[in-house]
């Protein structure tokens, strides 16, 4: 009887165990997936200011007041050469869909 009580304790622990080990995880893939997010959207900051607020008549778009959806059609505009420019078609093939994506969302206008 005693051995069946330990093993369900030890059941138990390891249930709880796993379940916090899980969690962690998830935190710590949590901080690292906003982290690149994060990097993607801070290559634009060179030209266009951080978080997309550059200086004004500073010669650059100011993109900070685009939806993320507008911003993102730009974006592929520039990746299949439908929308010409300097240097940003060179710098949008560069990046996958996902990417661009990723840098829309995190620089477009929060509503």
């Amino acid at each position: 009887m005693r051995a069946k009580h330990l093993k369900t304790a030890f059941l138990a622990a390891a249930i709880i165990g796993l379940g916090q080990w899980s969690s962690s995880s998830l935190a710590q893939n949590s901080a690292a997936t906003d982290l690149y997010k994060r990097s993607l959207a801070a290559t634009c900051a060179n030209c266009h200011g951080t978080d997309g607020k550059g200086a004004v008549d500073g010669g650059m778009p100011l993109i900070n007041g685009l939806t993320s959806e507008q911003m993102l059609a730009q974006l592929k505009a520039f990746k299949s050469g439908a929308r010409e420019g300097t240097i940003m078609p060179q710098l949008a093939k560069g990046y996958s869909d996902e990417q661009l994506e990723t840098i829309a969302n995190q620089l477009s206008k929060k509503q």
